[in-house]
């Protein structure tokens, strides 16, 4: 008899994890998710979850909902205090019982990364190794997604700017990521133990050609305005980004000017037994957003 497994999601209400819901929509697990506060319980709610209030922040607050859970969703939001994150949740799963965890780490993580978050998700990512449990860690390179958050300056404009000059990125959907996580999730927790995945997109790009694609898919010119750092700082200090991040998302941009992010990687197909999704069917299923008089 095949007994559903239980699997506890963790950043319930962020774009991978709400992602990751929907691609696990109708499998035979029975979901759980973890959000800070009742105020954010709809959501996952609705996606058919199970809700635990707590917050990785908080350990005492966490037993209840690891209990009885055969796998978690571990992601940790940026921050300084990551690594204490995954170690409050690391340290509910192995005192639960907890089989196998399916960590999201970031892109290049290293303890010789050129960007704070790449080292702390590497402290992370060493921890989870030697958990105990069946471990999985899916490092996935810059989001699709993250053009959203230019959407406005798009719709409004035409234009949008960035402090990443010539890079090429092998950005990837966060849809896919999802279903890369989801796959590792449905399958048996020794299929994929001990194993790094770093995901990427099917192709490295420039912004230039990503704003090219923009153009094609949305039927009107999409120009790209690389913008130095203290621009981009500026920018979003105004928009009341927390510093720090607005720190993490530079050293981002610096090392990806460098070639860092220059790569791809056949791993979502290989995992999916498909290809990626590229930038022209994200902009595509986006459109709205880009094409809205209603971004601010």
């Amino acid at each position: 008899m095949n007994v559903s497994r239980t699997v506890l999601i963790t950043g319930a209400t962020g774009t991978v994890s709400t992602a990751l819901m929907t691609a696990l929509e109708g499998a035979e697990v029975d979901l759980r998710a973890l959000v800070r506060e009742e105020s954010r319980a709809d959501g996952p709610r609705e996606q058919g979850a199970e809700v635990f209030v707590g917050d990785l922040d908080d350990a005492r607050s966490l037993p209840p909902a690891f209990e009885g859970v055969q796998d978690v969703w571990l992601l940790t939001p940026n921050g300084p205090r990551a690594p204490e994150h995954n170690m409050n949740a690391v340290w509910a799963a192995r005192q639960a019982g907890v089989e196998r965890v399916v960590r999201l780490s970031v892109v290049g993580a290293a303890h010789d990364a050129p960007n704070r978050s790449g080292r702390l998700h590497a402290l992370s990512d060493r921890e989870t190794e030697r958990c105990g449990m069946r471990w999985t860690i899916l490092r996935p390179h810059w989001f699709m997604q993250n053009l959203l958050n230019e959407a406005g300056d798009i719709a409004a404009t035409g234009t949008f700017s960035l402090n990443m000059a010539s890079a090429r990125v092998g950005m990837i959907d966060v849809r896919d990521i999802a279903d890369c996580a989801a796959r590792v999730l449905l399958d048996n927790p020794d299929r994929h133990h001990g194993q790094t995945y770093t995901l990427t997109g099917p192709r490295s790009l420039t912004v230039d050609e990503v704003a090219a694609e923009m153009g094609l898919a949305l039927g009107r010119p999409i120009t790209y305005l690389p913008v130095s750092d203290d621009a981009k700082r500026k920018s979003l200090l105004g928009y009341g980004v927390p510093t720090w991040i607005v720190d993490m998302l530079e050293e981002y941009a610096q090392a990806y000017v460098s070639g860092w992010g220059d790569f791809t990687t056949d791993t979502v197909a290989d995992l999916l037994g498909r290809p990626p999704r590229d930038i022209a069917g994200f902009v595509r299923d986006h459109a709205a957003a880009f094409t809205s008089a209603k971004n601010n």
